[in-house]
């Protein structure tokens, strides 16, 4: 169910109008979930929807990238935006500007070569930048470092534990019967596309099933427990980002208002909820 605390909500905001195929899951799923998602007002709402789309997108455009699978010791960078330590950490080339850097895994990804953690970093940045635009984004990441799972400054992220995946969440999948000579395979973290639709970096797009099927296949001898998708979900903070939205341009794939034909609108007390 999704709570808008906002009594002025003018409801033709939200019903009828124009959405996406994915928009309309997302706020489907949201509404029919049975945990409540509280948001202060409408623009709040449209925000983590825009944000989740920007997720995705950014997901896809990774896989279609080039960008490989590697151990961090064997990542690989563009020298001329990435300084690269022999652990596996990008640190920007002096005078280099953030958002530029970044934008170059996507357009040169036949350069880079990381591990699925820097993947979901690279993915998650790319949806910020998307919605806030260069400027904001390089104040906010002047000084971005990517290593593994590990989150920028700045990078402000909700994690829980639950069975609520939503199209944008980053999951994870978990190999405990690994070849401990082959410690990559441990797990992968996959971006939710869509109805049981994955991004996972070095697997590409496919099902849950698909991602387990490739673990499963990197296991030590006589392995006998299966990878499994656990229940550890991850997503960027959207009412952090959402301050430095300023007259960004909206790509199509952005719709608002949007449609919840198929939802219910109540009124109670001063909020409204979708459900």
């Amino acid at each position: 169910m999704i709570k808008i605390n906002h009594k002025r909500l003018d409801v033709s905001q939200i019903q009828p109008g124009i959405a996406s195929a994915k928009s309309l899951e997302m706020v489907q799923l949201l509404a029919e979930d049975s945990n409540v998602f509280e948001y202060p007002n409408f623009r709040m709402f449209n925000f983590e929807i825009q944000l989740r789309n920007r997720v995705i997108a950014a997901a896809i455009a990774l896989d279609k990238s080039n960008a490989e699978f590697s151990t961090l010791e064997e990542s690989a960078s563009n020298k001329q935006y990435w300084r690269l330590s022999k652990d596996g950490t990008f640190t920007l080339q002096p005078g280099v500007l953030p958002h530029a850097a970044l934008v170059d895994i996507f357009i040169n990804g036949g350069l880079y070569a990381f591990e699925c953690g820097t993947a979901i970093v690279v993915t998650f940045l790319k949806a910020i930048l998307d919605l806030i635009g260069p400027r904001n984004f390089d104040d906010l990441f002047s000084n971005l470092v990517l290593y593994d799972w590990h989150p920028p400054q700045n990078m402000e992220l909700i994690v829980h534990k639950g069975r609520d995946y939503l199209p944008g969440d980053c999951v994870y999948f978990k190999n405990p019967d690994h070849d401990e000579a082959t410690p990559e395979w441990q797990g992968e973290n996959a971006i939710l596309l869509g109805k049981d639709l994955l991004y996972g970096h070095g697997i590409g797009i496919t099902s849950s099933q698909g991602i387990i099927d490739e673990l499963n296949s990197n296991r030590k001898p006589f392995a006998t427990i299966s990878a499994f998708l656990t229940n550890h979900i991850i997503f960027l903070d959207s009412s952090f980002y959402s301050q430095f939205q300023q007259n960004i341009p909206r790509a199509k794939s952005d719709y608002s208002p949007v449609s919840l034909s198929n939802c219910i609108v109540s009124e109670i007390g001063s909020s409204f909820y979708l459900s």
